[in-house]
């Protein structure tokens, strides 16, 4: 793992420089979310009219609007100024949302940003492959019980921990012998997975500057949700179908249904 850990401000300077980049090739949902992410996070939160939703780290912005669309009132937050006037231009070139989202800068890895958030208690909470890029959790687990109302859920997806940890994990294509006939199979090696810390890499190749990824076991990461008194009612782990026009030797994750890239879950806030 890289060291040494970056600054809050060192992982926010790296987002305002990747937010053109990111604004762009994300437009309103590229393969990955639209058929991995999106799909997981609706069917977790399964947002009713008139709800009232969170989403920490908005990006720019094009969940938050898929939740409009569905009913629900969304205040959309994110680390990166520059994201989230990218976001913001984009929701007001759809009007028929005017008013359901509402954006503001917030770091939901700070306890005293979160304590000062307004417009709670709310329905429901989401974030979108954006725990692996904190550097604390805790502060975000502590604060979604007051942040919400009993009852109330929050679902977030991550880069899963095992199969596809930033650190630890490595694709390969080997030459398999089927029955006497020889073909090609990809695979995955994990040769990292207790040590914990940070390392940089690309989300997306070609973004201006590499991000942080910030590793947490299974462990580690659902023991801060429970410590925060949140229990687990929901999980999945989406893969994309594949794609018989990708490559064989294309290391595209549409080459490797039997591993999910993505865990989702839904945690609850218990009724009192």
């Amino acid at each position: 793992m890289d060291s040494p850990v970056p600054t809050r401000s060192a992982v926010q300077e790296i987002w305002d420089a990747n937010a053109s980049f990111w604004d762009e090739k994300m437009g309103e949902g590229n393969l990955f979310h639209s058929t991995l992410i999106g799909p997981s996070a609706e069917r977790l939160l399964n947002l009713q009219a008139e709800e009232t939703v969170i989403e920490f780290g908005c990006g720019n912005g094009q969940f938050s609007r898929r939740m409009a669309e569905l009913g629900a009132s969304v205040t959309a937050t994110e680390l990166s100024p520059q994201l989230i006037e990218l976001a913001r231009k984009r929701t007001e070139l759809r009007p028929e949302l005017a008013g359901r989202v509402t954006f503001a800068q917030l770091d939901a890895s700070d306890a005293e940003q979160l304590a000062a958030v307004a417009g709670g208690p709310y329905d429901a909470a989401v974030c979108n492959m954006v725990i692996m890029d904190m550097i604390e959790v805790d502060p975000l687990f502590q604060g979604i019980p007051h942040l919400l109302k009993p009852g109330g859920r929050f679902v977030f997806t991550v880069m899963h921990p095992v199969l596809n940890n930033s650190g630890g994990t490595s694709f390969c294509l080997e030459e398999r012998d089927n029955d006497g006939d020889i073909r090609s199979e990809h695979s995955m090696k994990i040769y990292r997975y207790r040590t914990t810390g940070a390392t940089r890499g690309l989300a997306m190749y070609g973004q201006p500057e590499k991000q942080w990824y910030f590793h947490r076991t299974l462990s580690v990461l659902f023991g801060a949700a429970f410590a925060a008194g949140l229990v687990m009612d929901g999980i999945e782990e989406p893969y994309l179908a594949s794609d018989p026009t990708v490559s064989e030797r294309s290391i595209d994750w549409r080459n490797f249904q039997e591993i999910p890239p993505v865990l989702a879950v839904r945690l609850r806030v218990p009724l009192r």
